[in-house]
């Protein structure tokens, strides 16, 4: 028998989630939760298999309940059941160790096989929650600058012009709009807050101090 409890702040939806696995000879529902702060709670009174777990609500998302019941309960298995599908959503639930990420809309013979591969140890992803995770993976990891090229955009973090720039640097202003222009094709963006951000997020530049040099 496969234990489940469902979180969820709306009612109508933990009736309905209930609605559609009441009947099945293999899965029980063993408790319900109505935030993410009455999640961890409930995983220790009912010691369900699987907990499908939506992720915003009062009082704390799915995510970080996710990962507090991971940590005092290792062998539950967390569902995402939402109706939210962007990056950061999709991410934050996987690094937190959610098992699988489905949304609302998913057919009740869907949602029954994720609760039976889940309890399995298996991962489920809806199909554009799988599409989302491989774009992710696939982006191409930008061209590494070049020394000169990562001079020229600290200083460009850190607010100076380019006639500041070439001062510091010692070279030409047009020595610097080349620089800046591959940096550019490299990061593959088009203006220089989006180069420092894109550098940044890629851990090839630190995030600027401000302050006196």
């Amino acid at each position: 028998m496969i234990r489940v409890l469902l979180v969820d702040d709306h009612p109508v939806v933990r009736s309905g989630v209930r609605g559609m696995l009441d009947g099945e000879p293999d899965i029980a529902v063993v408790g319900e939760a109505g935030s993410a702060a009455e999640a961890l709670a409930a995983v220790l009174a009912a010691g369900p298999d699987v907990v499908l777990m939506d992720l915003r609500m009062p009082g704390g998302d799915g995510a970080d309940a996710t990962a507090r019941v991971l940590a005092e309960a290792p062998g539950t298995r967390v569902l995402v059941l939402t109706t939210y599908d962007t990056d950061t959503d999709i991410l934050r639930a996987v690094e937190a160790g959610a098992i699988g990420y489905l949304l609302k809309d998913a057919s009740r013979a869907d949602l029954l096989g994720a609760i039976r591969s889940a309890s399995r140890g298996e991962t489920v992803l809806a199909p554009a929650v799988a599409t989302r995770l491989l774009h992710q993976v696939r982006q191409p990891a930008p061209t590494p600058l070049s020394a000169r090229e990562l001079d020229v955009l600290r200083l460009v973090a850190r607010g100076q012009s380019n006639v500041d720039i070439a001062r510091s640097l010692f070279i030409s202003e047009a020595t610097v709009k080349t620089h800046l222009l591959r940096t550019f094709a490299k990061l593959g963006v088009s203006d220089r807050t989006a180069a420092v951000t894109t550098a940044i997020a890629a851990g090839l530049l630190e995030s600027p101090r401000r302050g006196p040099d």
